[in-house]
């Protein structure tokens, strides 16, 4: 199976040049949103101690709002 996509970046009128940088740039994207799950799940699995239960709770919340963002947009990081 084979995909092509094509974009038209001599159209200044109708300008997908953008479009064609998110296209070429969804791997840096994931790896960046990957290594974002990666701190959030490392402040709380080895949170210390002493950490505040509300910093504890934040940390959570973001992951879960991450997981959220990514399920809209029916993206994943596996």
């Amino acid at each position: 199976m084979k995909a092509t996509l094509e974009f038209d970046l001599n159209d200044v009128e109708n300008d997908e040049r953008s479009q064609f940088e998110d296209a070429m740039n969804g791997h840096k994207w994931k790896f960046a949103m990957w290594e974002l799950n990666q701190w959030l799940r490392s402040k709380t699995k080895y949170a210390p101690d002493d950490m505040p239960e509300e910093a504890y709770k934040a940390f959570e919340q973001c992951r879960d709002q991450l997981f959220q963002v990514l399920s809209d947009q029916s993206l994943n990081l596996d």
